[in-house]
């Protein structure tokens, strides 16, 4: 059964006072823009002629009202003109898009800037071989590279000079940039448990891989008569920043022409290609409306991802206004900082609703494996309950991913464990764990989870029909190598203490369809888990 996603709004508000019109370029006068600004913000070209109210309000300035963010974040990247989704794939909405102009026009939404506006000199910092990577290469990256071309985003993500925004408001908007694609899929609550306290309300816990976006699918992404490009190199015969091809992104041989790896999920290694998605399905201006859609769509209390390439200029702007507190940590030698026209590392972000939760304690974990540092990390936060002051902690975390490193996943396992018995203070504090753990149930990280003295349960094993049985897949592709169904992704949480009320159910091979994961319908390879929790009551003090 599908979702239908509501149609744009019929009462459109007009464009803000200080949008130019169509055609013309803002001119600010210099008393409206300080040095500073102007220093810190890249220019941006005037619209075309032919631009719309769209393309005319992403003039320099747009971000001065921080009332058009949203807008600006959403439709950034938003093509002048929307491509069908394929073949047999019918658009979301019967009726037409509206006449006055391509894709949606809501207010926010009005202030977008086509793709073409982006800077294409991203720092994309070349970090070397595998083996000479620093990590303190990575901090230079993240103020040099993707977040410093937007620094406006950064700037503006205090709470206090930032509107909250409705998430129906911004949820419309997501359906509307989606209009001319199929409808989500509608997936249920399956309620497990009756008999938690009912004093307070769950709290909802999603986790997620969204699938890192790495780069640009129009540089290297679907098919291409071209033959490789060699890296450009400077005279000293170091890599030019942003325009590294990597080593493993070589051309396929495809029926006369050249199949390029997908960036998506490859992270600049050609590996995961998705040989049945479209790459239309993979572009980034309207998959981030996917994922903002299902996030929006199951209203978590706390948001557990991976993969995330996109916060500074994305998630952590939109998901702050919401009323998120975020916390990010990258990988040290991110893959992403491998390909061309990066967007920034990528890693493991943690979000909470600051209206409901506290904020105690917050420790970024780099994962050892055999005492040596590794590329995986994890995030752990203590957080207060502000209506009980029930306190407990939650940790997001992403392992090594390949078959071969089994061994090498357990060993991060356990430091990641004793990381997690120190901060709960020997289990006297309650617990929840979401992670990609790239591990099937019969992996020995995840027996080393289900005994761990923390006394851990999988949330997702109370879906099956026993109880004791993990789900047959969270994670469904195609590959060059064949199909690849697999169970990697858990929700783990201490069963003396909390109770699992709901969880979400998974989608069906059908609704999955013959295609696989990711698709037009669904933006990620992985499947988003969600689960309702509840505190058990407390025992009482002895007299």
């Amino acid at each position: 059964m599908s979702a239908p996603r509501g149609p744009p709004s019929a009462a459109r508000r007009p464009p803000a006072p200080d949008a130019p019109p169509p055609g013309a370029r803002r001119r600010d006068g210099a008393a409206g823009r300080s040095a500073r600004s102007a220093a810190r913000r890249p220019r941006e070209p005037p619209p075309g002629p032919g631009a719309g109210p769209a393309e005319a309000a992403a003039a320099p300035g747009m971000f001065q009202s921080p009332r058009r963010l949203c807008s600006a974040l959403l439709q950034r990247d938003a093509p002048a003109r929307r491509r069908p989704p394929g073949p047999g794939l019918g658009p979301r909405r019967p009726s037409p898009p509206p006449a006055a102009g391509p894709g949606p026009a809501s207010p926010r939404l009005l202030a977008a800037a086509p793709g073409a506006a982006r800077p294409r000199s991203r720092a994309a910092c070349s970090m070397g071989s595998g083996t000479s990577r620093l990590y303190g290469a990575l901090a230079k990256t993240l103020h040099s590279g993707a977040a410093a071309q937007h620094p406006e985003y950064l700037v503006a993500s205090d709470p206090e000079h930032l509107e909250p925004l409705d998430p129906k408001e911004l949820l419309e908007e997501c359906r509307a940039v989606l209009h001319s694609r199929p409808p989500r899929f509608q997936r249920d609550f399956v309620h497990l448990r009756t008999d938690c306290p009912g004093g307070q309300p769950p709290i909802r816990v999603m986790q997620w891989n969204i699938l890192a976006q790495g780069g640009s699918l129009s540089r290297a992404g679907g098919l291409d008569s071209r033959p490789p490009r060699r890296a450009e190199k400077t005279s000293e015969g170091l890599p030019v920043p942003g325009r590294r091809r990597p080593r493993d992104l070589r051309s396929r041989s495809c029926g006369g022409r050249r199949l390029t790896g997908f960036l998506i999920a490859a992270l600049g290694e050609g590996k995961d290609n998705f040989v049945q998605c479209p790459v239309e399905a993979l572009k980034w201006e309207e998959r981030k409306c996917l994922i903002l859609e299902e996030i929006l769509a199951y209203r978590p209390d706390i948001l557990c991802l991976q993969e995330v390439d996109h916060y500074f200029d994305t998630f952590q702007p939109l998901l702050s206004r919401l009323g998120f507190h975020g916390t990010f940590f990258p990988k040290p030698w991110s893959p992403c900082l491998d390909v061309e026209h990066n967007n920034g590392p990528d890693g493991c972000a943690l979000f909470f609703l600051q209206n409901r939760f506290q904020l105690v304690h917050s420790a970024n974990i780099r994962l050892t494996a055999m005492t040596l540092k590794t590329n995986q990390v994890a995030i752990a936060q203590t957080l207060e309950c502000r209506a009980s002051g029930r306190r407990f902690c939650v940790a997001v975390t992403h392992l090594k991913a390949r078959t071969g490193w089994e061994r090498f996943r357990s060993a991060q396992g356990c430091d990641l464990l004793e990381n997690l018995q120190t901060l709960t203070q020997g289990a006297q504090i309650p617990l929840i764990v979401c992670g990609d753990f790239n591990a099937e149930p019969t992996e020995e990280v995840y027996q080393r989870f289900a005994a761990s003295s923390l006394d851990l349960s999988s949330a997702y094993k109370l879906l099956s029909a026993d109880g004791q049985s993990e789900p047959p897949y969270t994670t469904w592709k195609i590959r060059p190598s064949g199909e690849c169904r697999h169970t990697l992704d858990y929700i783990w949480y201490s069963r003396r203490a909390l109770c699992v009320q709901a969880a979400l159910a998974l989608l069906t091979e059908e609704q999955i369809g013959p295609g696989r994961l990711p698709s037009f319908h669904y933006p990620s390879d992985h499947l988003s888990l969600v689960c309702d929790f509840g505190f058990h009551e407390e025992p009482a003090a002895p007299p």
